[in-house]
């Protein structure tokens, strides 16, 4: 697999197979609710990195459910602070997943966004600014949706046009920062209705366990991510 874009933020290369120590934050897609038996692709990620000849990286869930922007971006920096293992007192990268809860219309379909859209861009950008300033950062998309299964706990229509608008608005700020951004809504509307709900849960929101394997499966195929089951990385 070819090496990261040279217009990217950091690059990765072996150093004497070092690990990594990785926090990933978000919201329930990080926490992984809906997959009782994996815990979630960060729990799978986790746990296939333990295993041998794999390079042992340490990887904290740092999920909350309910998140938004705001919220992840409120504990960004107490979290990097306090992870971290022997010498290497702090993190080396800090994956991050938030959005489809500030997408989110309250109470009805036509409802006001629960993070209306000029206050989400700001606050996608204050985060990004400051996780960069700590480490390197990748950022993993949302999942589609199934609107016909709307609302959820009877007050938070989701759909499918405000999920768009809300993950091209971080897919930009990501880009306009040299940030990763792996583009999940995209990569699983593509591959058909039929093929998306049938791994989601009965909330029509989260993954269930055969969507949490397939988005194993698209992070471990994303370049930025490849490069970390064999590299350290580097800042430059």
């Amino acid at each position: 697999m070819a090496a990261l874009a040279e217009s990217t933020s950091f690059r990765l290369r072996l150093v004497n197979n070092n690990s990594l120590k990785v926090v990933a934050l978000g919201d329930s897609l990080v926490y992984g609710f809906g997959d009782h038996e994996g815990g979630g692709w960060v729990e799978r990620l986790r746990r296939q990195w333990m295993m041998p000849p794999n390079p042992g990286h340490v990887l904290y869930n740092l999920g909350v459910r309910g998140d938004r922007a705001q919220q992840v971006a409120q504990r960004l920096e107490d979290e990097f602070r306090n992870r971290g293992e022997l010498r290497n007192r702090v993190p080396d990268l800090i994956i991050l997943s938030v959005g489809v809860n500030d997408s989110a219309r309250l109470a009805r379909p036509e409802g006001r966004n629960y993070t209306e859209f000029p206050n989400f861009q700001a606050e996608i950008n204050g985060l990004l600014n400051r996780a960069q300033q700590l480490c390197p950062v990748l950022f993993v998309g949302m999942v589609p949706v199934n609107e016909e299964k709307m609302p959820f706990l009877d007050c938070f229509y989701y759909n499918l046009a405000d999920q768009y608008r809300y993950k091209e608005a971080t897919k930009q700020a990501c880009q306009a920062r040299e940030i990763p951004y792996l583009d999940i809504f995209d990569l699983w509307m593509g591959r058909g209705t039929q093929w998306m709900r049938s791994r989601l849960t009965e909330d029509g929101l989260h993954p269930n366990i055969l969507g949490y394997q397939s988005l194993l499966e698209d992070v471990l195929n994303w370049e930025a991510m490849y490069q970390l089951t064999k590299a350290k990385l580097i800042t430059i």
